[in-house]
């Protein structure tokens, strides 16, 4: 079923205003920083936060004033809420019997989840006796056998560690991807977004700060946020041609010729540094000091202000011949073709 939303929920000094919607066999990810309300908004989707405004509607029927157990919604926790007392196929089971399925049947359907999700020898087991990425599979076998119309997965895999994460989330993609309804993802990992969903939700303060698929949200970011998730350094300038002035006494040359307010994006890869100003090629070059070293993969993560912020990546024997450190004195270059504009507006 296809979902349409408005949620507002007020809250001291939070406001939460989005609009969702997700079409059928859809995964629609929110994404964004601690405290942006993606949580808050899939409580309020499953009835379990209170709305100030709006409304939830899957295929045209209002579900906003419907109790929470009669919404025909799962969901999966961040830290699965598996009910400690049950084992797992009772856990499963307890969707089907409170749709008033029999019991015998109930736990008939259960078995044949767990199997579905590869738990078939663990459904005697109890919580405590389950690895991490054992229990979210029985968790979200249990959403799955109340037969939704709607899943709600609150940070799915957050709890889980690196290896268990990686296998698990590519169980997960396998299962949602047999899901015939609409699915929401709420997470703050970027990785779980680009690999689970179909479309990515960017909320930042209560508010959408930016849709799209995963090859269009990591191309043009508009936000510092996302740019900071996808690698790049991301300014807001004015454009004349290939001029695109960033702040009132700088500017820098980019390769598209554009007009008026645009993003202009690059690589930190794409910053060259040299320990006094550099002659010919770089079109873009300005004097900038160091303020941060960091491990970054095989790189060297050097973070730099001056006339803008930015940052650059440099290999080990680059820092070390270039004796970056913080306060260190260098110029930045960057070639006009290393550089994405785009409208801003």
């Amino acid at each position: 079923m296809s979902l349409d939303a408005r949620i507002v929920v007020r809250r001291a000094g939070f406001t939460l205003d989005l609009e969702l919607s997700a079409a059928p066999g859809e995964v629609v990810a929110l994404l964004g920083p601690n405290g942006a309300g993606k949580t808050t908004a899939l409580r309020a989707l499953a009835g379990l936060v209170g709305m100030a405004d709006g409304h939830i509607a899957l295929d045209g029927v209002r579900l906003d004033r419907t109790p929470p157990e009669h919404r025909r919604i799962g969901v999966v926790f961040q830290d699965y809420l598996l009910f400690p007392h049950l084992n797992a196929l009772d856990n499963v089971a307890f969707g089907p019997r409170c749709r008033h399925v029999p019991r015998k049947q109930a736990r008939e359907q259960a078995r044949e989840w767990l199997d579905r999700v590869g738990l078939a020898e663990h459904v005697r087991k109890k919580p405590r006796q389950l690895s991490g990425g054992q229990a979210q599979r029985v968790a979200l076998a249990r959403a799955l056998a109340a037969e939704p119309k709607l899943l709600l997965l609150d940070e799915p895999l957050a709890a889980l560690d690196a290896r268990t994460r990686l296998d698990t989330r590519a169980q997960l993609r396998g299962h949602l991807s047999s899901f015939p309804g609409a699915t929401v993802l709420v997470t703050h990992d970027p990785l779980d977004a680009l690999m689970l969903a179909d479309r990515l939700i960017i909320v930042e303060d209560g508010r959408i700060v930016q849709i799209g698929d995963a090859a269009t949200i990591t191309a043009q970011p508009r936000t510092d946020y996302v740019a900071r998730l996808v690698g790049l350094n991301l300014y807001r300038g004015h454009a004349d041609g290939t001029d695109v002035a960033l702040t009132s006494d700088f500017s820098i040359v980019t390769a598209t010729p554009q007009q008026g307010d645009v993003f202009v994006a690059f690589r930190p890869s794409a910053v060259a540094l040299y320990p006094t100003r550099p002659d010919g090629s770089p079109r873009n070059t300005w004097p900038a000091r160091v303020t941060m070293v960091s491990r970054h993969g095989d790189a060297l993560r050097i973070e730099l202000d001056g006339p803008i912020a930015v940052a650059a990546d440099v290999t080990p024997a680059a820092a070390v011949q270039l004796d970056l450190a913080p306060g260190r004195e260098v110029w930045a270059g960057l070639k006009a073709t290393e550089t994405t504009t785009y409208p801003a507006g």
